[in-house]
Formats: structure tokens, sequence, C-alpha cells
């Protein structure tokens, strides 16, 4: 077998490897931007086996129902957590990813969902019956945001003042890193606090 493209992005981060966190991307943010790149630096300088989803959303996407785009995302992230077995232990997912909460529910995963889709029901549901440790991360500007969901639930949240989706500040890319540094903060505080 050839040795893969130099150019290749890795996809996966080999630490410790009976703990492995899962990097799951939104519809169209993938591991390669800030808030997942930085997330996926931090779980690797902690020394977890970090592995990196990547997916091409369909493209009649749109036209789904919301339990078939639920049921889509928990196809890709199931077989992504089967894969790893036991050694599964943390889900780190941007906005579409968070989908995916009813897995961290019922697999008793600890999780970090970065602008979840608290708009939905079935999301809603889900983080209220999971039991791990599990941080919220939005802004206040994100329409798929909802501040009563959020401190509703009984997990971590950190509220972004002005953050939009991308967790981002309109018109201002000096204070976006800012933004950028504070979540970032905050998601290294919350991964070394876990005892896995």
């Amino acid at each position: 077998m050839p040795d893969p493209s130099p150019l290749a992005l890795p996809t996966r981060f080999d630490g410790d490897p009976d703990r492995v966190a899962l990097v799951i991307p939104g519809v169209g943010y993938s591991p390669a931007r800030p808030l997942l790149h930085f997330a996926c630096a931090v779980l690797v300088q902690r020394g977890w086996t970090v592995q990196e989803l990547w997916w091409q959303v369909p493209h009649d996407f749109p036209q789904l129902t919301v339990d078939d785009r639920i049921a889509w995302v928990e196809r890709q992230v199931g077989g992504a957590v089967a894969a790893e077995g036991e050694a599964c232990r943390l889900l780190v997912g941007k906005s579409l990813g968070s989908l995916a909460c009813g897995i961290a529910a019922d697999r008793r995963m600890a999780a970090a969902w970065l602008t979840p889709v608290l708009t939905l029901d079935q999301v809603a549901r889900s983080l209220r019956r999971s039991e791990a440790p599990t941080l919220l991360v939005g802004g206040s500007a994100d329409k798929l945001w909802d501040r009563q969901v959020a401190g509703s639930v009984g997990h971590e949240v950190l509220e972004v003042p002005s953050a939009d989706h991308s967790l981002e500040l309109a018109d201002d890319p000096v204070g976006s890193v800012g933004v950028l540094r504070q979540v970032v903060s905050r998601l290294d505080r919350f991964v070394g606090s876990l005892e896995i």
C-alpha cells in the first residue's frame, strides 16, 4: 500500500489508547476550522487519542425531517464510536454534531457541544437525560442557541455575549480571536476536570 499523500491532513492523533475523543463537525464547519482545530489540540496536549470525523452532508439534507437528520448524524457518529469500542469516552461536537447528544446520553459519555442546536426539542431532551459531564458553549447572537434551555439541562454552560453561530463577533476579527481564546480555555478546564 502506498504511503499517504504528504499533503493529506491527519484525522487521528494517537495518545492514550484507553481515552479516545471523537471530534464531530458541523454542516460546513470541519475539524480544520478554529474551534475544532484547537479542541483537538487541547485533547492531544492532555494525552487523549483523538479521532476527527469528517463528513459530506447529503445534498438533500435540508429537505430531510428533523428525525431523519438526527438519524443520519447518529449513524455517522455511532459508527465512529463503535469503531473505537469502550475506549471512546468523550464527544466534542460543533452544531450539527450535537444531534448526536442522544448517543452521549445513552452511553453515559462525557461531551462538549460547541454551538449545540438547542432550538430542537430532541436535543434538549437528550441533554436533560445525560448524566455524564457535559459542557455547552454558545453565543447570545446565535439563533440556534437558547439561553433558557442551556440553563435548564443541568450542565456546565459558557455563553459568549454577542457571539454568533461560529462563536465569532460580527465585524470584529480581533475580538473574535479573544472569544476563541475564552472558549478554548474553558474547554481545556473541562477536559482537565474529567476523571476518565
